[in-house]
Parts: C-alpha cells; structure tokens; sequence
C-alpha cells in the first residue's frame, strides 16, 4: 500500500498541477485567446500561433525554457541575432522592391513613419528606462518584429527582449485594427478617393542594381546595418537576378517559415508569468501602441503633404504604409481606398513607402546602435 501511495505522490508531483502559478493560468488563457484569434479569426496565423504555443508551453512547463531546454536552444539564435537577419533575407526574396524604385519620392513617406520611433523613445525616457532600453523599446513603432528583436539583443537588453518582441508581433498582427481609424480620421473623403498614376515600368537593369547600391551606400555609412539591410538586399537579389530561382525558392518559402516557426515559439516562451506580468512589461506595451499610433499618423500627415505639393497627385492614405508591416500595412492602405472608390487601386503604391519603412527601420536600428558604440 505504502508503495502504491509513494508512486502516486510521485506522479502527482511531476505534474503540472502542482507548480502552476495563477499568473501562469493567466497566461495559458491569454495563449487560447491568442489562438482563437489566429485560428478562427485567421488575423496573422503565421505569427499568432508559434507565439501563442510558446507562450503555452513555457508555462505549463517552465523548465523548457531554461538552459538545456529545447526553446532555450531556439532562443539562442534570438540572442546571437541569426533568425531576425534571417527573416530579413526572406522579405527580401519575397518582396517586390519596383514601386520603391518607380517612385523614389516613397522614400520620404517611409522615413516619416519612423518618427514613432523616437517618440517611443523620449517617452520611454520619461517613464524611467535607460538610453538603450528605450532605444530597444521604440524600434516597436517600426511595427517591425525582427529588428526590435536584433536591437534588443545588440544592445544587451535581454530582460525586456520578450515583452519587446511580443508587443511588436502583436502590433503587426494588429495592423488592420489599428491602422483605418486613425487613416480615416486624418484625411478627407477627397483625399481617400484620389486615384494616382499607373507607375513606370522598371527595367531588369534598376531591379539588379538597385539591391545593390543600397547595400553598398546604407553599410558604408552605417557598417551596422550590414546584417539586416545586407540580408534584405541579398534576398532581393535572388529575386531580381533571375538566375538563382532555387535560392529565391528556399530563401522566401521553405527557409523563411523554418526561421518563423523558431522565432516564433522562442518569441512566445519568453513570456512566463513571472517575466511578463510586471509594470515594465504594460509600460512597453501601451509605449508600442503609442509608437505604432505615432507612426502611422506622422506618414498619413507627410502623405498631405506629399498630395499638396504634387498638386493632388498623391493619395495620402498610402502615407501610412510607412511603418515596416510588410505587406500588412499597404494591403490596408488598398482596403481603406477600396472602402470609399472599389475602383482605386492603391496597393503597388503602397508599396512603396512599405518597403521603405523596412530600409528605414534597419536604417534607425544601426543609427542607434552607432550612437551607443555598438557593433
């Protein structure tokens, strides 16, 4: 009998059950929730689920998030920077960069999205975090998951790299929510209907050169780059070369959901609740909503001015795809048009500013990491 009691006070004591914290509980139900809305509400399933199940698993059971743990190994290549340069190789093979190319002036919508960045950052200051913890926090306002993560790591800002993470995927995941009201709010029903001009045809020549001379001018000025904009650039060049099809292959299919299923799940696992249920963690959530608002605002208010001075030429709805939610952001700057004029096809123009805001970010990030001496 006595050996039938020890077993089962054994079995027992290995489960779950008896380590569980009520933060932990919180947690799990915020993992469901995570996955109803990826699942059945199908809002960026390629995020929310990874994410989610880490956040599931690491706390049901804590240990696999500790060294040794199999998420612990998956975390490590968060830490050494290698996934984020990673996801960057795949955009870049994935993404069209024409628009960008036929309409160089996009250039300045994109880089005026990113003034949500340095308000995150002056607001993060003003709530008591450090220069380079706020320097990591703000890169949130990108909406750019992979680079609040590469900054985070670079700068050595290991403790808030998972609220850090979770708030930018989430934010990009919330992209279509977030976005139209704010869109709509600060621009006019003529301003929405504008139809702008079928842009130039690109030659194969600008395609190739371009990946390129960005590399080329963006890493000489800031070398610290290198890893995000050499890796976004060396993907669109498998793209534009036309010569290496099964690396283009690799690089934005097959390799780019790999990298996505371990950044992911690392991401998730690192919001136990003893991590992430704290006051800096909420402080760096609503910091990146705040960012994420500022952002979208300031490249919908730099499209108006875009559209007074080329005389109604531009639609300032495509302003805001100047964040880095690639392709997220200008399939919203298309919804919001369609929803006023179904004939207004804003979508190759936004995308323009979209993947400038993904040269812009990576451009923040190195300037940041210049400043603090960072290689």
């Amino acid at each position: 009998m006595d050996y039938i009691t020890n077993t089962l006070t054994n079995l027992w004591g290995q489960t779950a059950f008896t380590t569980m914290t009520g933060g932990n509980v919180l947690m799990v139900c915020v993992a469901l929730i995570f996955l109803y809305f990826a699942i059945a509400r199908e809002k960026e399933p390629l995020l929310l689920i990874p994410i989610s199940f880490g956040m599931l698993l690491v706390n049901i059971y804590p240990p696999i998030m500790e060294e040794g743990g199999l998420l612990h190994f998956f975390y490590l290549l968060d830490e050494w920077a290698i996934l984020p340069s990673l996801i960057f190789m795949g955009v870049g093979a994935m993404t069209d960069f024409g628009p960008l190319i036929a309409n160089p002036v996009s250039f300045l919508m994109g880089a005026a999205a990113q003034f949500g960045i340095f308000a995150a950052y002056f607001g993060a200051i003003a709530l008591g975090f450090n220069d380079k913890a706020a320097a990591a926090i703000s890169i949130i306002g990108g909406a750019d998951g992979p680079t609040s993560i590469f900054l985070a790591s670079k700068l050595q800002q290991m403790d808030i790299l998972g609220p850090i993470a979770v708030a930018a995927y989430s934010y990009m995941s919330l992209v279509p929510m977030i976005q139209p009201p704010i869109m709509k709010l600060l621009t006019t029903k003529k301003e929405k209907m504008i139809k702008m001009e079928q842009l130039r045809p690109v030659s194969k020549l600008e395609r190739i050169l371009f990946p390129i001379i960005v590399t080329i001018v963006v890493c000489l000025i800031l070398p610290t780059t290198a890893p995000l904009v050499g890796m976004l650039m060396l993907g669109n060049l498998f793209r534009e070369s036309g010569v290496v099809h099964q690396l283009q292959e690799t690089a934005g299919n097959a390799l780019m959901y790999i990298v996505v299923i371990l950044l992911g799940t690392s991401v998730g696992a690192t919001t136990s609740a003893e991590a992430f249920l704290n006051w800096t963690t909420i402080k760096i959530v609503g910091l990146g909503l705040i960012a994420f608002a500022f952002g979208t605002a300031a490249g919908t208010l730099f499209g108006k001015l875009m559209c007074v001075i080329t005389k109604g030429r531009i639609n300032p709805l495509v302003g805001s795809a100047g964040v880095s939610a690639v392709p997220m952001a200008a399939r919203v700057s298309q919804k919001v048009g369609a929803e006023y004029d179904p004939t207004n096809f804003l979508l190759m123009h936004a995308m323009g500013p979209n993947v400038a805001g993904v040269i812009g970010t990576a451009v923040v990030a190195g300037t940041f990491m210049a400043i603090f001496g960072v290689k």
